[in-house]
């Protein structure tokens, strides 16, 4: 196993998400007892890059189906890594409370191609530790994983119908907006409503200065768990006096627009929400 994390986060690639990648990079590298590499997989018009994209002439990474700026990324990790090695991913919505070297380590069964949490058919990847060898014969090749929009949704359920390639992932190493767990009992929080992010009260004011605006346009509404927030809150402050800075994670170059699905009806989840909008939501599902 090699002594060096090679970590790869998704993120937007115009500094929406800059409280998110420095909250993340610091508590990565505070509890972690390896070194970590890290590298920001945002969409770039360098076509020198390996996520480059001009989606006004529908070249490189077509992302018009994504519900993020990134969603599709993971898939191509393997790829970018030469199909040696491990890496693991993340999305970049989350504070890391553990030694990712653990993850790093974790063991694998015959025939796995890569660790996510869930069961039977229903998997989530949004934390996943890839064996990169043994996923080149699971994946397409890297071009068409680029050209084709779908591309991600194909990957999620083949993967999804396929449960043996899969090597079970803790729940915690991918706890979900708190799952009504002690903050003590978390490993890698996700704070995955993407209208109740923590990083949004510093976000959204920063970019209104900036004269741009986030690309997330569903209704933003304050998170439930106040802890959890506080714990955003202080892993943010302890980042700034540590000599981490917003401006280290800024894009060489803002890609502009990007084509993605618009979050405007994002329904969040149980754990954010509220059960009755649940509910009524069920309803008229089976109505329907």
């Amino acid at each position: 196993m090699e002594d060096r994390i090679r970590l790869f986060v998704g993120c937007d690639p115009n500094d929406c998400d800059l409280e998110q990648m420095m909250v993340l990079e610091y508590s990565a590298r505070k509890h972690c007892s390896l070194p970590i590499d890290i590298e920001w997989m945002r969409l770039s018009r360098d076509p020198s890059s390996f996520w480059h994209a001009e989606p006004e002439h529908g070249l490189g990474w077509r992302t018009e189906t994504w519900a993020t700026p990134f969603s599709g990324f993971r898939w191509g990790v393997p790829a970018f890594c030469g199909y040696q090695g491990r890496a693991i991913y993340l999305d970049t919505d989350m504070i890391v409370l553990c030694d990712l070297a653990g993850l790093w380590r974790m063991p694998f069964g015959p025939g796995k191609v890569l660790a996510g949490k869930g069961r039977k058919n229903s998997w989530r990847f949004c934390v996943t530790v890839w064996d990169c060898a043994a996923a080149r014969a699971q994946l397409p090749p890297v071009e068409r994983l680029r050209a084709e929009p779908d591309s991600h949704q194909r990957m999620m359920r083949h993967f999804a119908g396929h449960p043996g390639l899969i090597e079970p992932l803790h729940s915690d190493y991918n706890n979900i907006d708190g799952e009504e767990k002690p903050a003590e009992a978390i490993r890698i929080l996700h704070y995955s409503d993407m209208g109740t992010q923590f990083s949004h009260k510093y976000a959204f004011p920063r970019l209104a200065q900036e004269g741009r605006r986030h690309w997330f346009d569903g209704q933003v509404l304050p998170h439930p768990r106040a802890d959890l927030a506080a714990l955003f809150d202080r892993y943010y402050q302890d980042a700034l006096a540590a000599g981490y800075d917003l401006d280290r994670y800024r894009a060489p170059q803002l890609f502009g627009d990007t084509m993605k699905a618009s979050q405007r009806d994002y329904a969040g989840n149980r754990r954010t929400r509220r059960r009755s909008f649940w509910s009524r939501i069920g309803l008229r599902g089976a109505a329907g």
